[in-house]
């Protein structure tokens, strides 16, 4: 291995957009200081040796992911970093309180288009687009929803503007994943950095299987005393398979699939060694069409048959709701500001990106003239799939998403190309700025609770904006400190 490229400003070369660790003026920013020490403090092989140390404790862990359609095997290591993005103090509280106050709108906003629809009726959201979203489910119409919390685990992903503010790009409310890789960077970061770690005031994540547990848990106060709670996978194919052992381990919880459970007079119990068991809550990581073959898609062998009769019953509960992916269609995220301002007549504490809706003529004529300049997704697509990042596109690409766009404006919107804010990674025996954005993880049951840390997602592509794993993106630690930036 070659020679590290040194960390300084004028050898890292950040670029125009906003880099969490070098200021515009060429400083280190304060937060970072003791890293940047440290890391000037070791040489190349060193560095190189902590990263393949790295790699190694996660291949023989098994935290992987699968990429669907790949040519290769499909299920791989997730690519991990091993310098810690940092967030100071201060930054983080106003994370947390946007983050709160978006989800308790959203899913104030659930239960009511689940209910009277007043915010449909007042004109706040037009109705045709709600109504008629792919991610609407009918069936939970009137359904009652323990604390109103339909969104039991949310992971919104923020990015930094290139003025340094964070802003609010996507929300994710139907299957949310990436939190064990959340853990397992933890557990790797501490042991990579550990004298760092100890003196920066690194705030802890490990509690999150203990929060989790605990929110699923009072979901059913009304049920049972001691409710017991099954995480519900796919199965060994699904790409998010080795997050959903991983969370049942540490939440000490049966990992089920929809061949283990059994509907029974509206009542849903596991199959065991010794017998069946009933079954309380289900946090599920299976996608609403495939919960249940007699409500929703009649081919799936994934779910429970009966499952959503003993829901409606009363007798079980799933988490998340069916029906919450609504809340973070693309359509609906342009007109969350304007729903929390509704619901808790208060202005957002995170903005939105800048969104154009393709479903109005004026808007797609802009986007259509704009296709250079502006990222294209589908409304309903997840993962980074179904997206056009028109800058990196080629003419080709841009014509064949502007047919599309013709054909069926509803189901896109676009945003302005915003630059991702960089950090430093490793990268072939050199330390250079990936573009990185920022998943949190919120918690909604009895109360809210935001995780203090989150999963940064890297864009390891020299020039990329596209941080999915799917699309070849990776991930690294975040440290999100206990107090003001200060040197011991």
């Amino acid at each position: 291995m070659g020679d590290v490229l040194p960390l300084t400003q004028a050898a890292y070369l950040p670029g125009v957009a906003y880099d969490e660790m070098f200021a515009p003026g060429g400083g280190v920013r304060p937060h970072y200081e003791l890293l940047q020490d440290r890391i000037a403090s070791l040489g190349a092989e060193e560095l190189g040796e902590r990263q393949r140390t790295l790699e190694r404790s996660f291949l023989l862990q098994g935290i992987t992911f699968t990429v669907y359609g790949a040519e290769t095997a499909t299920e791989r290591i997730i690519p991990t970093d091993l310098f810690p993005r940092i967030i100071p103090a201060e930054e983080w509280a106003k994370i947390e309180a946007g983050l709160t106050q978006r989800l308790r709108a959203l899913n104030m906003f659930l239960a009511d288009i689940y209910g009277d629809q007043r915010v449909l009726m007042d004109g706040v959201a037009p109705r045709e687009m709600v109504l008629g979203a792919a991610s609407y489910r009918r069936e939970m119409q009137h359904l009652y929803v323990p604390h109103n919390a339909y969104a039991n685990v949310c992971g919104s992903d923020l990015i930094r503007a290139e003025d340094g503010g964070f802003v609010v790009l996507e929300d994710n409310l139907r299957v949310p994943s990436g939190v064990s890789y959340m853990l397992a960077n933890r557990d790797a970061s501490r042991r990579t950095f550990p004298g760092v770690f100890r003196q920066a005031g690194v705030r802890p994540v490990e509690r999150y299987p203990d929060l989790l547990l605990s929110t699923l848990k009072s979901m059913a106060g009304e049920l049972r005393s001691d409710p017991q709670v099954v995480v519900l996978t796919p199965g060994v194919y699904n790409s998010a398979y080795y997050e959903h052992a991983y969370l049942a381990r540490l939440m000490g919880v049966p990992l089920v699939e929809g061949r283990d459970l059994a509907v029974h007079d509206n009542r849903v119990y596991m199959r065991t060694t010794a017998g069946l068991r009933r079954v309380d809550v289900i946090y599920r990581r299976v996608d609403d069409d495939f919960i249940d073959p007699l409500t929703f898609r009649r081919d799936s062998s994934l779910g429970a048959a009966g499952l959503f009769n003993a829901y409606r019953a009363g007798n079980v509960i799933i988490c998340n709701a069916p029906g919450t992916g609504v809340a973070d269609d693309k359509a609906v995220y342009a007109y969350v500001p304007d729903i929390i301002r509704y619901y808790l007549a208060e202005e957002p504490i995170l903005a939105n990106v800048e969104t154009f809706l393709c479903r109005e003529p004026s808007q797609l004529s802009h986007v259509l003239a704009n296709l250079d300049k502006v990222v294209v997704k589908a409304v309903g697509a997840s993962g980074g799939y179904g997206m056009l990042v028109g800058p990196h596109a080629s003419k080709a690409e841009r014509a064949a998403f502007a047919d599309a766009l013709k054909a069926n404006p509803d189901n896109y919107i676009a945003q302005p190309t915003i630059q991702l804010s960089t950090a430093p990674c490793l990268v072939d025996a050199r330390i250079e700025p990936r573009h990185v954005d920022l998943r949190p993880f919120i918690l909604s049951g009895e109360k809210v609770v935001v995780t203090p840390g989150a999963l940064t997602r890297v864009a390891l592509r020299r020039g990329s904006l596209v941080v999915n794993s799917s699309q070849g993106g990776g991930s690294k630690d975040t440290w999100v400190l206990t107090e003001a930036t200060a040197r011991p």
